[in-house]
């Protein structure tokens, strides 16, 4: 009775955005095997056109591969832990091609830039550059849900909510 004075419950949605500019597909259409499989959680694949990842949301640095500079942990704010990796075996190049604009431990927000890569040049010797938005596993991860099929632009369009 008298329901309508009830406060309605209103759930925070979280969005994270695209990292790069190109084009999205589903994490299974991964080029890598390994990525394809989600053994390292799901998430998307964005076949670049830029050469720029910038920070999905606001967040916190969890991971910097210093020397390497191909890959970034996250905390999001909404609560996610992501793994941006960018190119397929690019650890090889001992961060030859990559600029890391970040710290471990650093407070970022969405759209700021995090890595640079040469994507021509790591592609002219060989280097498949697909850049991968892992979501870790954890209890949020499974109420993810992703959005592909789409050119991005970084930083503003969504490719995932929570």
């Amino acid at each position: 009775m008298f329901s309508f004075f009830k406060k309605k419950e209103t759930k925070e949605v979280f969005e994270m955005t695209a990292v790069t500019d190109g084009a999205v597909i589903p994490m299974a259409e991964a080029s890598d095997p390994v990525f394809a499989s989600c053994s390292l959680g799901n998430g998307v694949v964005i076949r670049p056109s830029g050469t720029v990842v910038v920070a999905p949301a606001d967040g916190k640095v969890t991971a910097t591969m210093e020397g390497s500079n191909h890959a970034i942990g996250m905390e999001l704010s909404g609560g996610l832990e992501i793994l941006i990796h960018v190119g397929v075996d690019t650890v090889n190049l001992k961060g030859e091609g990559f600029t890391s604009f970040v710290k471990n431990g650093e407070k970022v927000k969405a759209g700021e830039k995090l890595i640079s890569f040469d994507k021509d040049a790591l592609e002219a010797k060989g280097y498949c550059m697909e850049v991968m938005q892992i979501v870790l596993e954890s209890e949020q991860a499974s109420n993810v849900q992703y959005q592909t099929g789409m050119e991005a632009e970084a930083g503003k369009t969504i490719v995932a909510s929570w």
